[in-house]
């Protein structure tokens, strides 16, 4: 099993705007900001969430289990912030590693309301993707998107993914089962 880069879960990565730090539980109060202050910008793509999702508590309990997730390798797990500031304005996850012949994982991603359009998703990624290929040994990355979140389809088209097909009612997102469009990237350095 390939091992994920100490350094890079211990120092993060970076682009030329954003921070990408590991997910723990000392963010608690400013992943709590976001998610909160993104509640309703976020809903229609996630899960219904309680209140009790919201509360610091819960959140530095699932940042303890994403910090130990990461310890594992079974998922990498990332908070962005911009390089000057701590307030988390997303969050990028690379969840679900299988190892074996399969060697692949799951991507979810979320941007703040108040950063869309400017590139930072895709900016975040074009990082996190070649350290998950290269660093984690991981051969395919699976992403997921609702036909209606033209936003994330045409971000992960940009970044190289290509449509492998449609699940039916695939996710309860906002309490309703939805469709999902499947897409994957494969690792370019892949032999066969």
């Amino acid at each position: 099993m390939a091992e994920i880069s100490s350094n890079a879960l211990k120092d993060g990565l970076t682009s030329a705007r954003l921070k990408l730090v590991r997910a723990e539980a000392a963010f608690a109060p400013e992943l709590r900001d976001y998610s909160l202050r993104n509640r309703e910008h976020l809903q229609p793509w996630e899960p219904a969430r309680p209140d009790s999702f919201f509360e610091l508590e819960a959140i530095r309990n699932r940042l303890g289990a994403m910090s130990r997730d990461n310890a594992l390798g079974h998922a990498v797990h990332w908070l962005l912030t911009r390089r000057d500031s701590a307030e988390v304005i997303g969050e990028c996850h690379f969840t679900n590693i299988v190892r074996g012949p399969f060697q692949a994982c799951h991507l979810g991603f979320s941007l703040a309301k108040h950063a869309q359009g400017q590139g930072l998703m895709q900016e975040a990624l074009t990082v996190a993707i070649p350290h998950v290929f290269n660093d984690v040994g991981l051969h395919r990355i699976m992403a997921n998107y609702r036909p209606e979140n033209i936003r994330s389809g045409q971000l992960l088209k940009r970044l190289g993914f290509e449509r492998e097909g449609l699940a039916r009612a695939y996710l309860k997102i906002n309490g309703a089962w939805a469709d999902h469009v499947l897409t994957s990237l494969i690792n370019p350095s892949a032999t066969s």
